[in-house]
């Protein structure tokens, strides 16, 4: 009895709508500098981020700390997996003064998993933030962080920094959850967005969900739903992007007219701020929300 071998599908080819032009601003190449000049991690490089041409010639950028190397295995994510070096007590100030000399106005910080230390690298956010708020006073400070294992002390001592805005990202719909991430689960991620929110109200709240990995609407829905039951201020919606042929393929290309009606959806649930595009990521436009302007709103 003969068997049929399935072939792996071809890589998804990208749609028009997805062309991105090169850099040619010399800002694009200061920002390369300053990261080689300071030995910076950003997740525009180790994610493989498709905007990061356009962001690094605006002169911004998304800092990664705590090594490059990741605890965890997503599915979808192209940063290293392997055994993490040792933090290094000289990244607070580095990120300090990157964002000093990019005289930067809203500064991006984010982290890889770091399952391997006890605290998951609370206390090394904690000790960034405050020096950058020690050198660059003005400056809106955003953390994007893993879920610290939905722990107590962990989520405290980075509140207790006062990043202006709480990034956390649900990154999918229920069902996919377990496909999508490792660890991670979709419970955890909204129980640490309820904490944060009801220890320290006056932090913005965020996260990110990815589109294309086979949700439904329905699904979508629900978890725009449950995000704002936690009290989630700020929502990205963007197109998963396959970054290598190992990581999952894409199921769906989300036209950028569905992109369109979801941010009015969220708009109307009431969400203070929407980023909804193929383009978008976390931290694309992140310096868009300005609280001042959204809170005369309200």
């Amino acid at each position: 009895m003969s068997t049929v071998t399935e072939l792996p599908r071809k890589r998804a080819r990208l749609p028009e709508w997805f062309r991105l032009q090169l850099p040619t601003a010399s800002a694009y190449f200061a920002t390369r500098n300053l990261i080689d000049d300071l030995n910076l991690h950003t997740v525009c490089e180790s994610a493989r981020c498709p905007n990061h041409w356009e962001c690094w010639s605006k002169g911004t950028a998304t800092f990664m700390i705590a090594g490059d190397r990741c605890t965890r295995a997503c599915g979808f994510c192209a940063v290293d997996t392997r055994k993490p070096m040792s933090l290094e007590a000289d990244e607070p100030e580095r990120v300090a003064e990157a964002a000093r000399r990019m005289q930067l106005k809203h500064m991006v910080i984010t982290a890889v998993a770091r399952d391997d230390l006890a605290d998951g690298g609370a206390a090394h956010f904690q000790k960034v933030i405050e020096r950058v708020r020690e050198v660059t006073p003005e400056v809106l400070i955003e953390v994007l962080t893993p879920d610290f294992r939905d722990e107590d002390g962990p989520i405290n001592t980075v509140i207790a920094a006062r990043p202006d805005i709480f990034n956390h990202n649900l990154e999918t719909v229920r069902s996919l959850t377990s496909k999508v991430r490792s660890v991670a689960t979709y419970e955890r991620s909204l129980s640490v967005l309820s904490k944060v929110k009801k220890r320290a109200p006056e932090i913005y709240t965020k996260s990110g969900l990815m589109l294309g990995l086979g949700e439904t609407k329905g699904e979508l829905l629900e978890a725009m739903t449950d995000l704002r039951s936690v009290g989630c201020d700020l929502l990205t919606l963007g197109q998963y992007l396959q970054p290598t042929k190992k990581h999952l393929e894409i199921e769906e290309f989300i036209h950028p007219d569905q992109f369109t009606d979801y941010k009015r959806i969220a708009e109307a649930m009431g969400f203070s701020y929407v980023a909804s595009g193929p383009l978008v990521r976390s931290s694309y436009h992140a310096d868009d929300f300005v609280p001042e302007e959204f809170a005369s709103r309200s």
